[in-house]
Parts: C-alpha cells; sequence; structure tokens
C-alpha cells in the first residue's frame, strides 16, 4: 500500500496543498519553518490516524479557519482507498471512501514509523518517553490494544480529577474498579509488545554499532517498586514480571492500590498502574540514560525505529510508510547509510531536510525532490 495523493486544506500553515504522484522516496526540502514537518504530521494524521506531535486538534486548523480537510488517495495496485480527515474545534472525523469510520478502522490500513528529533530524548530521558513508544506502535498493531489504552487513560484522568479535588475515597475507590481492570490488560498487552520488540532491538543495535556492547532493557511494574515498601503488597518476583496472567496482575495492582491509596490522596495524583511503570535501556549493563555516548544513545533510537518497521511488517504483513523529520543530520554517514539500506525500496519513506548535501546521488536520483515553499 502506498500514498499516491495528498492534499491539504487549512491544515496548519497551508491554506492549499496538493501533491499528486508522490513516489516510492520522497524528499522536501527547504528552510527551517516553511511547514516541512507539516507535511508529515498530515500524513501521519492520515495513516496512523494520530500526531507524532500529540498536538491539539485546534493546534492543527490554520489561524483564522473554523475547520481543515486532509485527504489521502492510497493504492496497492488493485485497490485505491480514499481517506479523509476533517477537523473542527475539538473533534476530528474520518472518512474511508467516502463512508463515516471511527478512527480504530484507519489505524492498520497504512501503518506509519515516525523518526523524528524528539525520538532521540527515546534513549536519553525519562520512561515516560519509551512507554509512549510503546503504546503509540501498539495502538497502530492492535484495535484492542487502542480500545484498552484509550479506556484506561480516560479512567486515569477522572481518578487524578477525583483526586486533585480531594473527593471522598468511596469516590476514588469506584473509579479503581474500573481502573483496575483495564490497567491489568492495558499492562499484559504493553508487557506482549515489549517481549516481542527488545530482542529485535538488540539485534539491530549489534548491526548498527559493531562495537561488542550489547544493549538490553528492564520494565518494573509501578507496583514492583511498592514491595520494599509496603512488605503486605503480594509477594511478587521480579523475574516472573513478563510471565504472569492478567489475574494475577490484576491481584498485584489491587494490592498496591491498596496500599498506596493514602500516599495518592496526599500526592493527589495516581502512582499506580502501567502510566507510572519504569523502562530502562541499558548498554552493557549500565544505565544508557547516563552512561551512553551521544552516537551511542543515536544508535539506540535508530535500531528502535528500525524495529518499529519490522513490527509492523510481521504482525500486520504490511509495509508502514516511514516518516524522517530532519534525522538524517544528527545522524552521521554510516549510520545514515545504515537507515537507507535497512529500509530499502519496499517501503514508502517521506525525508524532510534543509540541505540535500548529506545525501548520496544515488539515493537523490531515484527520490521524487520537493521544494518548499512551492512555487
Amino acid at each position: 500500500m502506498r500514498l499516491q495523493d495528498l492534499e491539504f486544506r487549512n491544515f496548519r500553515n497551508y491554506s492549499e496543498l496538493r501533491l499528486p504522484d508522490l513516489g516510492d522516496l520522497v524528499i522536501f526540502c527547504g528552510p527551517n519553518a516553511i511547514g516541512k514537518t507539516n507535511i508529515l504530521e498530515g500524513i501521519h494524521l492520515l495513516t496512523a490516524a494520530s500526531s507524532f506531535r500529540h498536538s491539539q486538534i485546534n493546534q492543527l486548523i490554520e489561524q483564522g479557519q473554523e475547520s481543515s480537510f486532509l485527504q489521502g488517495r492510497l493504492s496497492d495496485g488493485n485497490r485505491e482507498i480514499t481517506t479523509t480527515l476533517y477537523l473542527e474545534p475539538g473533534k476530528k472525523r474520518f472518512q474511508i471512501n467516502g463512508k463515516n469510520k471511527q478512527t480504530a478502522d484507519v489505524k492498520g490500513i497504512l501503518p506509519a514509523v515516525s523518526f523524528v528529533p524528539d525520538d532521540l530524548n527515546l534513549a536519553k530521558k525519562s520512561s515516560s518517553v519509551r512507554r509512549d513508544a510503546l503504546d503509540d506502535l501498539g495502538v497502530q498493531l492492535s484495535k484492542n490494544y487502542n480500545i484498552v489504552y484509550r479506556d484506561y487513560e480516560k479512567a486515569l484522568r477522572y481518578k487524578n480529577r477525583l483526586l486533585k479535588d480531594e473527593a471522598p475515597q468511596p469516590l476514588v475507590d469506584a473509579i479503581n474498579e474500573t481502573l483496575l481492570a483495564v490497567a491489568s490488560q492495558l499492562y499484559c498487552y504493553r508487557r506482549s509488545l515489549y517481549t516481542r520488540i527488545v530482542p529485535i532491538v538488540q539485534q539491530n543495535y549489534a548491526v548498527l554499532a559493531q562495537s561488542g556492547e550489547k544493549f538490553n532493557a528492564d520494565y518494573q511494574p509501578s507496583w514492583l517498586r511498592m514491595q520494599e515498601k509496603y512488605p503486605g503488597l503480594s509477594s511478587f518476583d521480579s523475574s516472573s514480571a513478563l510471565t504472569v496472567n492478567r489475574d494475577e496482575v490484576r491481584t498485584y495492582i489491587y494490592d498496591a492500590l491498596t496500599c498506596y491509596s493514602p500516599e495518592e490522596a496526599r500526592g493527589r495524583r495516581s502512582f499506580i498502574g502501567p502510566h507510572n511503570d519504569q523502562i530502562t535501556f541499558f548498554l552493557s549493563d549500565k544505565d544508557a540514560s547516563i552512561f551512553a555516548s551521544q552516537g551511542q544513545q543515536r544508535s539506540i533510537v535508530l535500531a528502535w525505529k528500525l524495529a518499529e518497521v519490522q513490527m509492523v511488517r510481521q504482525t500486520l504483513g504490511v509495509n508502514p510508510v516511514l516518516l524522517l523529520d530532519d534525522v538524517m543530520s544528527e545522524l552521521d554517514e554510516t549510520r545514515r547509510d545504515m537507515l537507507v539500506n535497512a529500509v530499502g525500496d519496499d517501503i514508502q519513506t517521506f525525508i524532510t531536510t534543509t540541505d540535500l548535501s548529506p545525501f548520496r546521488a544515488s539515493l537523490l536520483e531515484k527520490a521524487n525532490v520537493i521544494h518548499l515553499p512551492l512555487e
């Protein structure tokens, strides 16, 4: 499946944009702040049905306008699919071939893997970035993952609002019952995805680094860190964190919620649940966020992004569209070549850049280079 044509109206800085006959490799070249990233964001909205910037809908609509329109024509050579997105303040509406569809129906038709400069935080920032990376991939790979994730986020927001407003404990206990069901399921979904992707990242890193150090990762659920403080919690062996079943997970979360409720009330926010799980990356058993060099951190992120591509292929049996936003300048020549070679010719790729000099002539010869602003 390929994105053949693209059209925007009143989206970000584009009053009107039409890009026909895109091709397999498209490079958007232009100065900073011209709107290159906005195009990739629009593609991500039409494919992954979300923004890699996690933008609010009102931010997507051109200033002074009441709505936006985005449309992409997809084709695999045998069939054509037209995906349309209408944006209005506070709401969005998808259509596929002119028929209204839910967001979940759009995900998976043509999945997207994006690599933007902020993704370098995957290796050097907090666990929240790594949790988001897993969940952003998971919601594209599975409708059930998407449903459970959205339900958990909704329940968590409601609980945090109750805690912030210092609501009576019975009200908090009531929402905990709802939270418990979706929290245990989300943990199992995310854990399964984690156990599948980490070995692929390990393999990719070994190829990229070629230096002998080994990549590894550790996943600690929120309730595990509570055991030392609260000996009354159900006995939990950290080595089994990635093998326990959903009923066992539910018991661990329930016990942690019960013991930790005074702390949550004092802190006025929720501490127990998948939103507070800890994921750490290691190189040769040292925390990569602290001890890895900048080059090593870039290799970790690149290994992860390539693993996302492989996960989409393995799970859905399709190739994703790859969106590379100004990251070629962040990589040295060796890593740029590895990225291009790993992707190959079977994945439609969109790249933004301010300068074509980092690209090999052989790559530019087969690319559709679009200079912005359009004349």
